[in-house]
């Protein structure tokens, strides 16, 4: 229950929709009812009819009852189910905005910590999940807790030492069998779920590097590799198949004792005389349909460590009323200054500074490069700037407003270019396209020109209608990148980020990659981050970030003719020590 404590992704809709739901669950309690009123009225009938009455009138009430409640029940049922469905519908839909809108709106640190896999995985499945968890769980529960209540009150009335046989026989089926469910079954849902997030995420990595199986030549390693984690998958299941067949065989036994007993209590109580033994039938038939009901609040119970996992990584998503608590501004002149003031940050769950003290003033049109060691805090200097993380002292501020209150401008203010660009398997016009959706084919045309693409396109059968395919494997690295790099001179925002694009490519295509950004960007913000000195001609500025201070700073001119070490790794890097 920790779990819905602070839950705001189901709970919240439980109040939301309470009218609704209160229907939902009064019908589904009438269908329950009209189910076990036709049998009984069945039941008093057949007897009745056994018994030759010499009026028509004698069984006249019950055949009309017997009409009726057969005709109420898959009324009944009906409008349960389109109710049920209305209500899960109405949240779903408030679900997905609510997920997309957390997702985009830290897009960037969520790529950062979360891998693809996983991201399909909270896509696919956990709002799937938290929707199943209204139809086979809460509904069923609810509905089944009314007609626990109902059969013991009503056989209270009329004989409460069997009131308290029946209180433990179905309490069996009410709160035994769930429990057993969710021990058992319930352990056998999680690992499945944990080997189906691993098979996602290795499955995606592996589609994004087939090029790599292919190349290597371990085709079958690729195909061994899934091959045994999906029939870890099918014995799992297979094992909760056999179980779920073992507690419904359990379940029909509790029915049938019940039945039993029902037709002992009724055979002593009412055989003293002949229109009191017509009863006889009709309590004990009444007992058949309460099977399904609770046979299914066992199965939906007994998902609930699935749920509870999807209902924690929904929850874990930043808040959207949270990322849009604090107050949004927007430039009301063009870009003149970022500035970094004193800036500490230490992650929640570390003792140390990450970064301290760090000052840093960039002017509109200013080329910085950001090097140092890996973990000495560049990206995260990148997620403070973008907003993705917040300063634990000092501020960050565009034109004098903290970043924190420009994220509604974030898409207008900065253009990422990274190691792996987003690139979707859709047109390459469909892909520039992103960067300004009303962009013309004429200005696409221009921005292809400028990153140099126009040659390679029209060489295409399609043109730019060429697809890209899965996370551009049409492309090599240097195109994928200029791809991305038109998309953002589509964009136009006046602060680029470089985080190490160049990273995986050959020297001969970084340097040409190098050249053709410098020269497009010539007129923007750009701040580079990067582990090597390859092209820092290009820039304003250097920062040497070690142990999150900047440990050396200056013109590229100025540090090679200073800094001993500096000129050490600008030479190590031009291929001369």
């Amino acid at each position: 229950m920790d779990v819905l404590k602070n839950d705001s992704w189901v709970m919240p809709y439980l109040r939301k929709y309470k009218m609704l739901l209160v229907l939902v669950l009064f019908l589904g309690f009438l269908t329950l009812f009209s189910g076990s009123a036709l049998m009984f009225t069945s039941g008093y009938l057949i007897s009745k009819c056994a018994t030759h009455p010499f009026n028509i009138l004698l069984v006249y009430p019950a055949i009309v009852l017997t009409r009726a409640f057969g005709i109420a029940r898959p009324v009944f049922r009906y409008a349960e189910r389109l109710s049920a469905h209305n209500w899960v519908l109405r949240i779903v839909s408030n679900f997905r905005k609510k997920l997309y809108d957390s997702v985009e709106s830290t897009a960037v640190a969520i790529r950062q910590k979360h891998q693809t896999g996983s991201l399909l995985t909270l896509l696919a499945d956990d709002i799937e999940h938290i929707e199943n968890l209204y139809l086979t769980t809460v509904f069923p529960i609810v509905t089944g807790i009314l007609v626990y209540v109902f059969i013991i009150v009503g056989l209270g009335v009329i004989n409460w030492p069997f009131a308290l046989l029946m209180l433990l026989l179905v309490g069996i089926l009410m709160f035994v069998m769930p429990l057993v469910s969710v021990l058992v079954n319930g352990a056998n849902e999680f690992k499945q779920k944990q080997i189906q997030q691993g098979l996602y995420t290795r499955l995606t990595d592996s589609v994004l590097g087939l090029g790599d199986w292919l190349i290597s030549g371990r085709q079958s390693d690729f195909m061994q590799q899934h091959l045994t984690t999906s029939n870890q998958i099918f014995a799992l299941r297979r094992k909760d198949k056999n179980f779920q067949w073992f507690r419904d065989l359990l379940s029909q036994i509790v029915i049938g004792v019940a039945a039993i007993a029902t037709l002992i209590w009724a055979g002593t109580t009412m055989t003293n005389s002949q229109n009191a033994a017509n009863w006889i039938a009709a309590f004990v038939l009444c007992i058949f349909p309460l099977d399904q009901t609770f046979t299914n609040i066992a199965q939906g119970v007994s998902e609930w460590p699935t749920y509870r996992e999807s209902i924690k990584r929904v929850n874990a998503l930043p808040k959207i009323d949270n990322l849009n608590s604090s107050h949004q501004e927007k430039l009301q002149e063009p870009f003149k200054q970022l500035t970094i003031d004193r800036v500490n940050f230490q992650y929640t769950d570390s003792k140390h500074l990450v970064l301290q003290q760090l000052n840093l003033e960039v002017s509109a049109g200013e080329k910085i490069a950001l090097l140092g060691p890996s973990g000495t805090g560049k990206s995260t200097l990148l997620k403070l700037i973008l907003g993705d993380e917040r300063a634990t002292e000092g501020s960050i501020n565009i034109n004098g407003i903290d970043i924190s209150q420009l994220q509604s401008e974030r898409a207008n203010l900065f253009g990422v270019l990274d190691q792996q660009p987003y690139l979707f398997d859709t047109s390459i016009l469909n892909n520039i396209r992103l960067g300004n959706l009303s962009a013309t084919k004429e200005q696409v045309q221009k921005v292809l020109d400028e990153v140099e693409l126009t040659s390679l396109i029209a060489s295409l059968p399609a043109g730019l209608q060429t697809q890209v395919q899965e996370a551009g494997s049409r492309f090599s690295g240097g195109e994928q990148q200029r791809l991305a790099l038109a998309r953002i001179l589509l964009q136009d925002a006046p602060i680029i980020i470089l985080d190490e694009p160049t990273v995986a490519l050959d020297p001969i295509t970084e340097q040409h990659l190098l050249q053709t950004i410098f020269r497009v960007l010539k007129d923007k913000t750009v701040i580079w981050v990067t582990h090597h000195l390859v092209g820092i001609n290009y820039v304003d500025q250097v920062r040497f970030i070690e142990h999150g201070q900047f440990d050396m700073s200056g013109t590229p001119k100025e540090l090679y003719a200073n800094s001993q070490r500096f000129r050490r790794l600008y030479e190590m890097d031009r291929g001369k020590v």
